[in-house]
């Protein structure tokens, strides 16, 4: 679901090709997002996840599926190891 959310965002807001995420080696940095792109994808989870995410600054240097690892253990870890829905229907 996360993986979803955050590649539907970058495919649908920022225009990114869908065949990027093909690569499993995918570096978050060949995205090609400015700081300003990156605060906007994450206020998408943080909106969906009800808390911030430590030190944002540190994605740009990871791979797509380290960001993506990462994320999910932050919201394991404010969520006592459970993964809550992030769907939209969730929210309403």
């Amino acid at each position: 679901m996360l993986e979803e959310i955050i590649k539907n965002y970058l495919i649908n807001t920022k225009g990114k090709d869908a065949a990027l995420f093909d690569d499993p080696d995918l570096q978050v940095s060949a995205l090609g997002l400015d700081s300003l792109d990156m605060v906007e994808m994450l206020f998408e989870i943080e909106d969906r996840c009800g808390f911030q995410l430590p030190d944002p600054t540190r994605y740009p240097k990871m791979g797509f599926a380290e960001m993506l690892a990462d994320i999910e253990a932050a919201i394991r870890a404010h969520n006592n190891g459970e993964m809550p829905d992030l769907s939209l229907e969730a929210e309403q």
